[in-house]
């Protein structure tokens, strides 16, 4: 069934991050070059915070309604649903909620509270670690706890590299590598972190009331000067293909995405008995999320996906992607969709 405004999710999506790692930084970048997303914020601390320069005092249900279409909320833990609720109402234009945890705050707390909450127009959009690069190796001794909760990330972000030597960069780097695996890391200054890697930008007709999803080489595409954008720093792949996709091999490819992806999105054609609707699929570092719509009547049954990370390695990403395309003796019953079950809301 397709997606309207009414029956959308939006997705929740959290930043973490001891104190002073680059959190709020991070987070007024967003909300200045958003390129349209209306943001919802959640501001899960208190004391005054500066959100894109202006001040929301840290009082329970605050707000403060921004020029830009922007809902900034600074709340306890415990009303957290609540807020969720008043973002997700059906009356709401937000297109995603940001939720800035604390910087004392446990993330798998917060993320339990995401994934628990009933409000059935809300999903969970994948835990942001932000890790400050100047002080990470005292704080790492003073609360060993912290590399427990860069485990839980999706996507790290490793902030203010701008002030170590080269040689410290690439230590630091290794170190966190050490902790998290396979996650990916994004290094960055002063908390700027392209909207693109995290959520999707709509392009909105002039009654606005619908929306698609650019791609990224429309963006890249457009007429102004991009050499100064944060995007210019990123690389993406494309693939087409109008062969089914063998649902099994394609969840493993991106359970385990090769090099520098931070992003993918785009819909996938499975053509497995009971399940040949449209698969959107959008992804977060390692936070996969898919849903399924039906192909509009003119649409042909084709696989489209943009993959969005740095100095991609683009004939790879095709040879893995093309190995994901359905071969004689693959099932294609139901039994063949489970993997994808896993990431497709209830």
């Amino acid at each position: 069934m397709a997606r309207t405004r009414e029956n959308r999710r939006i997705p929740v999506v959290l930043v973490s991050g001891f104190l002073g790692a680059g959190k709020t930084t991070l987070l007024n970048h967003l909300l200045r070059n958003n390129r349209g997303i209306r943001i919802g914020v959640v501001v899960n601390d208190f004391g005054s915070i500066n959100i894109d320069s202006m001040m929301v005092a840290g009082q329970v249900d605050s707000m403060v309604s921004l020029g830009n279409g922007c809902l900034c909320c600074a709340v306890d833990v415990a009303d957290m649903d609540a807020m969720f609720d008043a973002l997700a109402s059906s009356s709401s234009n937000i297109d995603v909620i940001v939720v800035e945890a604390s910087g004392l705050a446990e993330p798998r707390n917060l993320i339990r509270l995401v994934l628990a909450s009933d409000n059935p127009r809300i999903v969970y959009g994948g835990l942001v670690g932000v890790v400050d690069g100047v002080e990470f190796a005292a704080t790492r001794t003073a609360h060993p706890e912290i590399d427990h909760h860069l485990r839980l990330a999706d996507l790290l972000v490793v902030n203010k590299v701008d002030r170590l030597s080269e040689h410290d960069r690439t230590g630091l780097v290794e170190s966190v590598r050490d902790i998290v695996g396979d996650v990916p890391i994004l290094e960055t200054t002063h908390g700027r972190v392209d909207a693109h890697l995290l959520f999707d930008v709509p392009e909105r007709t002039a009654d606005r009331s619908v929306a698609r999803q650019l791609s990224f080489d429309e963006l890249l595409n457009e007429e102004d000067d991009h050499s100064t954008h944060l995007h210019a720093g990123y690389s993406s792949a494309v693939f087409v293909s109008g062969d089914p996709m063998d649902p099994r091999r394609f969840v493993e490819l991106l359970e385990s995405p090769s090099g520098d992806v931070y992003r993918s999105k785009g819909f996938v054609y499975f053509d497995v008995e009971g399940y040949r609707g449209k698969y959107v699929v959008n992804t977060v570092g390692r936070h996969i999320r898919m849903y399924s719509e039906r192909w509009t009547a003119d649409e042909p049954r084709v696989t489209r996906m943009v993959l969005i990370g740095t100095e991609i390695d683009t004939e790879l990403a095709e040879v893995r992607l093309l190995d994901c395309v359905r071969r004689p003796g693959d099932a294609t019953d139901a039994s063949a969709m489970l993997p994808v079950h896993r990431y497709t809301p209830s």
